[in-house]
C-alpha cells in the first residue's frame, strides 16, 4: 500500500486545468513552480487524466443531480474566485498609476 498523496483530488484536477489553460505557452516545471509541486508531479496527473475513464466519465455511485449540484457549486466558487481575482488586479493597478505619478 503507498502512501497517501498530500494533495486533494481537486488540487489535482485544478493543476492540470491550469496547464492546459496555457494551451502549450507554459512548461510542466513552470506550472508546478507555481503551484508548488514538482514537474514530475503535474505530468503524472496530465497523463492519468488524459486516459480513458472506465465509468463513462462519472463515478458509479454518483447520480445526475448530485453531479449537477457538485458542477454548481464549482461554478459558484470559480465566480467568486474571478471575482476576487479582478478586484485585486484593479488595485494593483490603480496602485501601480499611484505609484507611477509619485516616481515623475
Amino acid at each position: 500500500m503507498g502512501r497517501r498523496s498530500p494533495y486533494s483530488e481537486e488540487f489535482r484536477r485544478d493543476a492540470v486545468a491550469l496547464f492546459r489553460a496555457a494551451a502549450g505557452k507554459r512548461t510542466y516545471a513552470s506550472v508546478a513552480t507555481d503551484l508548488g509541486i514538482t514537474a514530475e508531479s503535474l505530468r503524472t496527473w496530465v497523463r492519468k487524466d488524459e486516459a480513458p475513464d472506465p465509468s463513462g466519465g462519472r463515478d458509479a455511485g454518483v447520480s445526475v443531480a448530485e453531479e449537477l449540484a457538485r458542477l454548481r457549486a464549482e461554478n459558484a466558487r470559480l465566480l467568486k474566485a474571478e471575482q476576487e481575482w479582478r478586484l485585486e488586479r484593479e488595485i494593483l493597478r490603480r496602485a501601480a498609476a499611484y505609484f507611477a505619478r509619485e516616481v515623475k
